[in-house]
């Protein structure tokens, strides 16, 4: 099922495919009454509710992406580690917050952007980077923290608009 167009309403787009903070969204979710799609290209185990529909895109690179960056606007929030689609649903207006609680602004988002440019660069000319790190205890924290924010700000706006 396609996410429909409700611009009254908030709704919380998952990448899932490698989201470790996917049981904090449900909860999150399920406080505020409000929508998940958890978008993936494979099967994935989600909680049985009427608030959190799991999403099966084909496989494909940035199929899963593609799929986020058209339907995520300026009433939604996007989770993600994936600094391109980040980019993408900023530009569409939605609220864009990493894993480890990053809530990306107009100057984050394109020194992430050149961040992962220039390791991309380094990494074809034969340089090893490392990987993300493992969440922590505050990353987690900090996450919960810009979501609830990022909820709290977005139904202020909704309230005012309406």
């Amino acid at each position: 099922m396609e996410a429909p167009n409700q611009p009254a309403a908030i709704r919380i787009f998952v990448d899932a495919d490698a989201c470790p903070v996917k049981p904090e969204v449900y909860r999150v979710a399920e406080r505020y009454a409000l929508h998940v799609y958890v978008v993936a290209n494979a099967f994935m185990n989600v909680p049985r509710s009427e608030l959190i529909e799991r999403i099966i895109v084909s496989e494909g690179p940035d199929v899963a992406d593609d799929w986020i960056a058209e339907r995520a606007g300026a009433t939604d929030i996007v989770i993600t580690a994936d600094v391109p689609l980040a980019a993408r649903a900023f530009r569409n207006g939605a609220s864009v917050i990493s894993p480890t609680g990053k809530a990306f602004d107009d100057d984050s988002i394109h020194m992430a952007l050149a961040t992962r440019n220039l390791l991309t660069d380094l990494r074809s000319a034969g340089a090893e980077t490392r990987g993300p790190k493992p969440l922590s205890r505050q990353d987690l924290s900090r996450f919960l923290s810009a979501l609830d924010l990022a909820v709290v700000r977005l139904k202020r706006k909704l309230a005012e608009q309406g």
